[in-house]
């Protein structure tokens, strides 16, 4: 497998000191993610030992599951005082693209975004994707907003599409692959296409999606150790320590390339 190098020029403030998490379903009784707050404390008890100092609550916010950000601090500040100072915990949402959605967060762009800064992340239908997809990300980011595709390698469109995929990350967006993808957890083709996107240079984020502490868990470190022996480990804490601390700042990662080598391929990310 081609090795992938990278050099880091600037980055956030704090410091990477362990995994950032920007994607989990861990608030209690708000959808289809934990359901007590015992199973939430559980979720991130586990997300903690397993080396995760920050997490992102990410709630869908789609036609099932209404979103209110006010309830949303709510859930995060009764779990902060339950588990203590580590994981922190952000804001966010899962944000599904559909009309209404795009509408408010056109009119009201810091109420879906990470922290409400200027990331946000953005779900897609598996039956169905908008063709006008690439102009809705361009007046997001007109707007202020650089959306982040979750877990394109689940999808099974943008699985068969990628060229689609690929376009709007040359337009800006970025993508959010999902830890278990590379671990077989969701099947064969969801890992072979995870792999894929990763050789394509298509990946600019690792996250979780947890759902639970059982089957859907907030546990990163064994995908951490598949892409840092399978592709670099400057590379695997880009993805999973150093990037996404840059989303829940609201900042930026800045790369450069270094002269290549004789059948290596190099790897370059900019925000």
């Amino acid at each position: 497998m081609q090795t992938r190098q990278t050099v880091l020029v600037d980055s956030s403030t704090r410091g990477i000191t362990g995994f950032v998490d920007i994607h989990s379903h861990i608030l209690p009784g708000i959808d289809d993610g934990a359901a007590t707050i015992e199973e939430a404390v559980s979720m991130l008890r586990m997300a903690a030992s397993s080396g995760t100092v920050d997490i992102v609550a990410t709630p869908h916010a789609n036609a099932h599951y209404a979103f209110d950000p006010s309830q949303v601090a709510l859930k995060i500040a009764e779990l902060q005082r339950s588990i203590g100072p580590l994981p922190r915990i952000h804001r966010g949402c899962e944000f599904q693209m559909n009309v209404d959605n795009i509408r408010d967060a056109l009119d009201n762009p810091a109420k879906y975004a990470i922290n409400h800064l200027r990331y946000l992340l953005v779900e897609f239908s598996d039956f169905l994707i908008p063709n006008n997809t690439g102009q809705i990300f361009d007046r997001f980011r007109q707007s202020g907003l650089t959306p982040i595709v979750a877990h394109p390698e689940r999808n099974p469109i943008l699985r068969s599409h990628l060229d689609r995929l690929l376009a709007w990350i040359e337009n800006g967006a970025r993508v959010q692959v999902t830890a278990a993808s590379f671990l077989g957890s969701f099947g064969a083709d969801v890992k072979a296409a995870a792999a894929e996107l990763m050789n394509r240079n298509m990946v600019h984020f690792v996250a979780s999606d947890a759902h639970d502490s059982k089957r859907r868990t907030p546990v990163l470190h064994d995908a951490y150790r598949y892409v840092a022996e399978n592709w670099d480990p400057r590379l695997a804490k880009l993805l999973f320590c150093t990037a996404p601390e840059a989303v829940i700042e609201g900042g930026k990662i800045l790369l450069i390339d270094p002269q290549p080598v004789a059948e290596k391929k190099w790897y370059r990310l900019g925000f």
